[in-house]
């Protein structure tokens, strides 16, 4: 592993545990030519996987754009970062699982949405309208209707 500072590739692992997720390695690093520290994840390579965008097109899967939907869904919310992390991190795991190559946005969509369910109800109802394109308050009015009735 070449080292930030200096761009040696004298360096040697100094510490190594599960990362937060448990599905990668966190390993702490020392240079041994300018003796500076560095941490490095270690995470195990999966194959590509396409989305497929409501007009057909194709293009790999971007997990900042599940963040950042999220986290305009959430902005202003009482929810923390490390929620809104583990919602995207849940979601994924979601999507991994299924063990497909080819995805539709609207399915990743429609998981985002539950998972926002139950974590907050106006995060969910600010995501719904723009991925659901509410034309008019009505349709926003029978989302309304539906949280409230459960």
């Amino acid at each position: 592993m070449k080292c930030p500072f200096c761009s040696s590739d004298n360096t040697r692992v100094i510490d190594s545990r599960p990362a937060d997720d448990n599905s990668s390695i966190r390993r702490r690093r020392l240079c041994d030519e300018c003796g500076k520290r560095f941490t490095t994840y270690e995470k195990v390579e999966t194959i590509p996987l396409i989305v497929i965008k409501k007009d057909n097109n194709r293009e790999q899967y971007d997990r900042s754009k599940i963040e950042a939907g999220v986290l305009r869904a959430c902005h202003k919310r009482p929810i923390s970062v490390d929620q809104i992390k583990k919602l995207v991190d849940e979601v994924e795991t979601e999507i991994f699982n299924r063990e497909e190559k080819e995805i539709p946005s609207s399915v990743i969509g429609e998981i985002v949405m539950d998972k926002l369910k139950d974590l907050e109800a106006v995060a969910y109802v600010r995501f719904a309208s723009v991925y659901r394109e509410f034309k008019d308050v009505n349709t926003f009015m029978n989302e309304l209707k539906k949280i409230l009735d459960k």
